[in-house]
């Protein structure tokens, strides 16, 4: 699996919506490729309708969406009617393409086969793999579940807020549960005499046993 930090290589895959060549449809967005085990299959039918019932929240954050199985276009295109009866939300054409990779070739290059199977490429499925990549090409965050597994769509947006946070202002961080809207996390690297420039709408520090005044949190950002 790629490391964070990686540059994710360009590749070409045919799609529902047509060729693609991932570095062209990146532009200078964000994206998020994920992987599914099969189509026709219940998990993965309910993530797929969730995440395209949130789509409209994904353009908000700058972020394009490709979908990746095993499986080739033909059968991709008939799943979708599937899962748009599932996600009647759904309104209009499918917002966004699931590649065709039934020759396993770019699950292999993005290492999206579980361990068990990752040497039966007669059989072998993409897991539930899911990387957000910045614009600079590279590895933000992975997630990767089991088949048995269903992802949170809110989990991603979550986290893509996260990132896109410090990605505008790397001198802050994101606490456990946080959300767009709480308090951010003054990063370790600011040091306290930078606190009044950097915050001048405060900084609030919690007092720790250790003295070490690390636990810092502010709404200015």
């Amino acid at each position: 699996m790629p490391r964070l930090g990686a540059t994710i290589p360009n590749f070409k895959a045919e799609t529902t919506k047509g060729p693609i060549d991932f570095y062209e449809f990146l532009g200078d967005k964000w994206a998020i490729l994920f992987s599914h085990p099969s189509d026709f299959t219940p998990v993965c039918t309910t993530e797929l309708g969730r995440i395209a019932s949130h789509y409209k929240e994904f353009e908000k954050r700058n972020t394009k969406l490709v979908a990746l199985s095993c499986d080739d276009v033909k059968s991709h295109n008939d799943w979708v009617g599937d899962i748009k009866n599932y996600c009647k939300d759904i309104k209009g054409e499918f917002p966004f393409a699931i590649i065709g990779d039934e020759n396993r070739d770019l699950a292999v290059k993005l290492d999206l086969l579980d361990e068990e199977n990752q040497h039966n490429l007669e059989t072998a499925i993409t897991v539930r793999a899911l990387y957000i990549i910045g614009p600079d090409r590279k590895l933000k965050l992975s997630m990767v579940y089991p088949a048995s597994t269903g992802r949170n769509v809110d989990e991603i947006l979550r986290v893509l807020d996260s990132l896109q946070l410090f990605h505008k202002n790397s001198t802050v961080v994101t606490p456990a549960n946080w959300k767009p809207g709480d308090k951010v996390m003054i990063h370790p690297a600011v040091k306290d005499d930078q606190l009044s420039t950097l915050f001048p709408k405060g900084v609030d520090i919690v007092d720790m046993p250790s003295g070490v005044s690390y636990v810092r949190f502010t709404n200015d950002y």
